[in-house]
Order: structure tokens, then C-alpha cells, then sequence
């Protein structure tokens, strides 16, 4: 017997609510979001500081060093003003004042000074080359010798005051003690510094990739001995 039985009706699609709509709808804003990221937002660094970056590390010493030795030559340059002020208003005393100072220990101080420097030179390019054993040997000898400042310098002294070269006497001595004596006190930093370097050259500390604290250093030294070289020309040379 053939039973009538009322046909199921076919299952109707759920209707998506107004608030599923709208959460898909935030959900797709979200990943399109996700999708425009700037590469800045995700920590990459900016593309316009590698220049900057490029120019230090290309640059022999850090940026730091040169702005010191900037202001060190705008201090000497006043310096020179006043010592050529003095000079034209005293020629006399000049003249006669500089036969009386000890030449040769400012010959030995430049020396000292251009000695160093070599070695130092010498103790950047052992770095550069990772010649540890050359660098530390560089370094000490560049300290050792850098130590025969204080020691001429002193000497120096003891040879103006026998000589009766004392500042405050006339404008010679006086400009001369005023500028040698700023010019040893910039070499004691050098000096100071150097026993740094020395330490950390016999740590291992600086290799091919990381000279700049050595770089430094023979860039300080070399800008002091520029300054040095014009005081000898001065004061013993070409008065």
C-alpha cells in the first residue's frame, strides 16, 4: 500500500545577520590593513639613515674626535691672532727674546712629536691588517717615545729659568709660556689617551672591522703635532 506522506520541505539557508556581516566586513578591513604595513611599522630600519651610516663608517675615526680637533684649531687660531698682535706691537722684544730660548729642546720635542705619530700611523695599519703582534708593537713604542715630552718639556723649563726666560718679564716670554703650556696640556690628553689605546691594543680589542678608537687616537696626535709644527716655526724658527 503506497502510504501518503507530506514531503519534507528543503532545508532554507541561515541568514547571515546584520552583525555577521559586519564582523566579516571588519575582518576583511583588518587583513587589507595587514597587507599595507610599511616596512617602517614592522622595525626595518629607515632607509635614509644608511647614508649617514655608510659616511662614519667610511670615515677614518669617529665624528666625535674631529669636532674636538675642530674646536682645538679654532683655540690655536685665536691663540696665533694674539701672538701676532704682540708681535707687531713689540718687534724688538721678539727679536731679542727668542735667541734666548733652548732650540734645541724644541727640536727634540718636534721629534718626539713626528716620532710618535709615525708609530702610531704604523699601529693603525697593523690593525688594519688584524697584525696584533704588530700593533702592540707600534703602540708601545709610540707611547714610549710620546713619554719624552713631559720629560724635554721639563728640562725646557729648567733651562729658560736658568736663562732668566720667564713670563711676565717681557711680551715674548709670556705669549711663548702661555702657548707652549696650552700645547703640552692638549699633548697630556694625547698622552693620556694613548695608555688607553695601548691597553686595549694589547686586549685585543681592535681588529679590521673596529679601528676607529686607534684612528682616533693617531688623528688627535697628528692634529696636535700640525699645532706644534707652527709653534717651533714661531717661536725658534722664524722669529
Amino acid at each position: 500500500l503506497a502510504l501518503n506522506l507530506p514531503a519534507r520541505p528543503a532545508p532554507r539557508a541561515c541568514p547571515v545577520s546584520r552583525r555577521g556581516r559586519s564582523g566579516l566586513t571588519s575582518i576583511k578591513s583588518t587583513v587589507s590593513a595587514a597587507e599595507t604595513i610599511s616596512p617602517l611599522a614592522l622595525g626595518d630600519p629607515p632607509a635614509a639613515a644608511a647614508p649617514a651610516e655608510q659616511a662614519e663608517s667610511a670615515r677614518p675615526g669617529y665624528t666625535g674626535m674631529w669636532v674636538g680637533i675642530t674646536c682645538e684649531f679654532v683655540e690655536f687660531a685665536v691663540f696665533f691672532i694674539v701672538y701676532f698682535i704682540a708681535r707687531w706691537s713689540y718687534p724688538d722684544v721678539f727679536r731679542a727674546g727668542a735667541p734666548r730660548l733652548w732650540t734645541l729642546g724644541g727640536l727634540l720635542i718636534t721629534m718626539v712629536m713626528l716620532t710618535s705619530g709615525y708609530a702610531l700611523v704604523r699601529t693603525v695599519l697593523a690593525v688594519r691588517r688584524d697584525d696584533q703582534r704588530g700593533a702592540r708593537l707600534w703602540m708601545t713604542s709610540a707611547f714610549v717615545v710620546a713619554l719624552g715630552y713631559p720629560l724635554v718639556k721639563w728640562l725646557e723649563i729648567q733651562h729658560n729659568l736658568a736663562a732668566g726666560v720667564v713670563a711676565g718679564n717681557n711680551a715674548f716670554f709670556t705669549v711663548y709660556y702661555y702657548l707652549t703650556i696650552n700645547h703640552f696640556m692638549h699633548s697630556a690628553w694625547g698622552i693620556l689617551g694613548m695608555l688607553w689605546v695601548l691597553v686595549r691594543v694589547w686586549q685585543g680589542a681592535y681588529r679590521p672591522g673596529n679601528p676607529k678608537g686607534v684612528e682616533s687616537m693617531a688623528i688627535y696626535w697628528h692634529a696636535t703635532d700640525m699645532v706644534w709644527l707652527m709653534l717651533f716655526s714661531l717661536f725658534y724658527a722664524f722669529v
